[in-house]
């Protein structure tokens, strides 16, 4: 079974955080900020805790940021890069972290097949919620 894309729900995880935010009743609970992000690649779905197929070629955690939310999404606003240290692979989704939390995956629009010693450098990254309320 396949798991897909998305925010994380796990203990910890964006998803839950969020909606535990509006449970009312006084049950609600306060959300921190993320501190900071980082991005690391993988070669398919990375589940529910989003530590499956993660890239060989490289396993860094690439600092990533985002501009300011607008229209119900947030675009990258940096470049993030790796370089493959030795293996040929077939990279075609990304997770988001802050530190040791997963947040969310993503599908890339096009995989990236990439050798050893090759660069890849993410120049679109776009978040979106919906539905969103509209006037």
């Amino acid at each position: 079974m396949a798991l897909a894309d998305g925010l994380s729900t796990a203990t910890g995880g964006l998803g839950l955080a969020w909606l535990n935010t509006i449970r009312g009743g006084g049950a609600g609970t306060t959300y921190t900020a993320v501190a900071a992000v980082t991005t690391k690649l993988h070669t398919g779905i990375p589940g529910a805790a989003g530590t499956l197929t993660y890239s060989v070629g490289s396993t860094a955690a690439v600092a990533t940021t985002f501009g300011a939310a607008s229209g119900g999404s947030i675009a990258l606003s940096n470049s993030p890069q790796w370089t493959n240290g030795g293996t040929g692979e077939t990279i075609t989704n990304v997770s988001c972290w802050d530190t040791t939390t997963y947040l969310f995956s993503g599908l890339l629009g096009a995989s990236k097949a990439w050798a050893s010693t090759d660069t890849l450098t993410l120049t679109t990254f776009t978040v979106s919620l919906t539905p969103l309320a509209t006037t």
